[in-house]
């Protein structure tokens, strides 16, 4: 744990001074000693974008500071992709979306990445795409679950909108959403009152309540007949020791 925490660290340092060589060499390094790349992503760049959101939330970082460490760590994020074992393919489907927020598309874009790995089948649409377009391709797609990943306050209304309009179409009834990310990480309870049927802090925890099973909650403007339960186990590609 020690030597993850070093690591962060100096991670850390090197994204702020905008040092990509020396981020690509740390993270090497690490997988030389035998962390997984999975870890790496969830451990290292995951933690590492957190902190950077939070300084810049803060003003402690400037605006080319903040673009700087987002544009390294999602270079090495999607390098680390292609290196990820992959589990044989379970039939279940996520769509995975975000807000427009940078550092939110690179944390969807992990998520995204982990399920890929884990044997899901993903659609990974990113930010700005129109509500009922989403809505269109979750009743095509018939996923079972729907990731909202990170925004800002500003974002919550047309997140709710998004989500009563997907209940009250019912075009896909078995479809959970898990909410994750930005204000949700810093509002308890706000995945809630915007009508997700779960959250999850990161990747991690998100894979482990998706193997298990989400619940669906009863919302105000469900279709009826919504069921209420679906279990979804799968094998795990990443501990499920955090959350």
């Amino acid at each position: 744990m020690k030597s993850v925490e070093k690591l962060q660290d100096r991670y850390l340092g090197s994204l702020l001074e905008g040092d990509r060589r020396q981020c690509r060499s740390l993270l090497r390094e690490a997988q030389a000693q035998g962390i997984a790349g999975a870890d790496l992503l969830l451990d290292v760049i995951w933690v590492c974008m957190e902190h950077i959101s939070e300084l810049f939330r803060s003003d402690r970082i400037d605006f080319v500071t903040e673009h700087q460490a987002v544009r390294i760590n999602r270079a090495l994020a999607d390098q680390m992709q292609a290196e990820l074992p992959q589990l044989e393919p379970t039939g279940q489907k996520v769509i995975v979306s975000c807000s427009d927020v940078e550092g939110h598309e690179l944390g969807a874009q992990i998520m995204a990445d982990l399920f890929e790995a884990d044997g899901w089948e993903v659609r990974f649409v990113g930010s700005g795409v129109p509500m009922d377009e989403l809505i269109q391709l979750v009743g095509h797609v018939q996923p079972e679950l729907l990731v909202y990943f990170g925004t800002e306050p500003g974002g919550i209304p047309e997140v709710r909108r998004t989500l009563q309009m997907l209940h009250r179409m019912g075009a896909s009834p078995h479809t959970a959403v898990l909410a994750s990310g930005g204000v949700f990480n810093r509002a308890e309870g706000l995945w809630i009152e915007v009508g997700a049927d779960a959250f999850a802090a990161d990747a991690r925890w998100a894979l482990a309540q998706a193997r298990e099973g989400i619940v669906l909650r009863e919302h105000p403007v469900a279709v009826e007949g919504r069921p209420k339960r679906r279990r979804r186990r799968g094998s795990a590609l990443i501990s499920a020791d955090k959350g």
